[in-house]
Parts: structure tokens; C-alpha cells; sequence
């Protein structure tokens, strides 16, 4: 069993990370807590490994430290979970707030994440309460502009400065986050629209 992989990102897309390394592309799904982590397309990374073999597939998992893939792990223990369910759930809230959430048994927090109902919440507290041992490391993500940062990147690229285009996302994604059509899009349309707004709000 191999414990990480390093090389050069040459692609990131919603859950997945392609990485390249020694002339092999690998395709690595992935948390969108690692996906923002991880550094921009063309940089050298380390990515963390944990690899699921079934009969008829095979498919390599990738997070940014050995504190989120063990946090990964802790969640496959709840059952139900599964390996999709647990990335999904490190994709809407991070380490600390998910701990705090099961330390505090607060089931009302567990069941907004998405995917997760009031039968799997009670499963994950009755598994997980007391149990998890969380680093600052593991706070990777909160629904703020760091979740965007590849429209940061883009913006970046294009001549403006990092500092205003992480604040002009921030504000946009928090005035967004209760529109009900922004969020019905994917993390696509979602990243399509607040690069449009950036634009415009940027040239003001």
C-alpha cells in the first residue's frame, strides 16, 4: 500500500485532482477541503493516498494531510457512510466543526450536511462522539472564499490583485449562499457565475 504521491497537478475538477508523476497521469478523487488545499494547476504537490479496491474497480482517494485522511477514515467507520459519503461530508464542513458537532451532540448540525439524514447523524454521533482527534490542519475548509479559490486563481491571472479578488468572491459567495439558483448549480455553474459577478464587480 502506497501512503502518498508526489508530482505536478495537471488538472482540478470538482472531487478529483489529476496529478502527474514519472510520465503516469493518476486521476485522485478528493475532498473539496483537499481540492482547495492543494496548490493551483502547473505547482508541484504531495497528496496522501488511500486506495479502495473492489472486484470490478479501483479507485485512489487523495487529501492534503495525514490528518484529513485519517478523518476520512474515522468517517468510514460510521456505518452507511461509504468512502463517497465521508468525501462528500469533508466537502461541506470542516474538521473542527464536524468534532464540535459530535462532541456538543448536536444532531441538527450533522443533518445539514448534504446527504446526511437524522438515522445516519445518530449513527455518526453514536460512532464518532468523543473520538476524533482533530489538528489545525483538518480546518482546511469553511463555505467562504476559499472555497473558490480556483476563481480566485482565475482573476488572478488575468492582472487583478489577490487580496480584492479574495474579498470581492467572499462577499459575492456569502450573498449568495441563499439563492436558491445558485445553489442548485454544480460547483461548475456555481464557480461560472461568481467569476462573471467578480469581473464586473472588479471593474467598478
Amino acid at each position: 500500500m502506497f501512503n502518498s504521491l508526489s508530482g505536478t497537478i495537471t488538472g482540478k475538477f470538482p472531487n478529483t485532482v489529476y496529478l502527474e508523476n514519472n510520465g503516469i497521469e493518476w486521476e485522485l478523487f478528493v475532498p473539496d477541503s483537499a481540492l482547495d488545499a492543494l496548490p493551483a494547476v502547473g505547482q508541484s504537490a504531495k497528496i496522501y493516498t488511500w486506495l479502495l479496491h473492489r472486484e470490478d474497480s479501483m479507485k485512489i482517494f487523495g487529501f492534503s494531510s495525514v490528518s484529513e485522511r485519517r478523518l476520512f477514515l474515522d468517517l468510514l467507520k460510521v456505518d452507511g457512510v461509504g468512502a463517497k459519503g465521508a468525501v462528500k461530508i469533508l466537502s461541506n464542513i470542516s474538521g473542527v466543526q464536524l468534532a464540535a458537532a459530535l462532541d456538543e451532540g448536536n444532531l441538527a448540525a450533522l443533518e445539514k450536511i448534504p446527504g446526511i439524514g437524522k438515522k445516519t447523524a445518530g449513527k455518526m454521533l453514536l460512532a464518532l462522539k468523543g473520538k476524533l482527534s482533530i489538528d489545525d490542519s483538518t480546518a482546511v475548509r469553511t463555505v467562504k472564499s476559499s472555497a473558490y479559490s480556483d476563481v480566485v486563481d482565475s482573476l488572478v491571472n488575468m492582472g487583478y490583485d489577490k487580496k480584492n479578488c479574495e474579498t470581492v468572491i467572499e462577499e459575492l459567495s456569502a450573498n449568495l449562499a441563499c439563492d436558491e439558483e445558485f445553489k442548485a448549480k454544480d460547483r461548475q455553474g456555481k464557480e461560472e457565475l461568481l467569476f462573471k459577478r467578480a469581473l464586473v464587480a472588479l471593474a467598478r
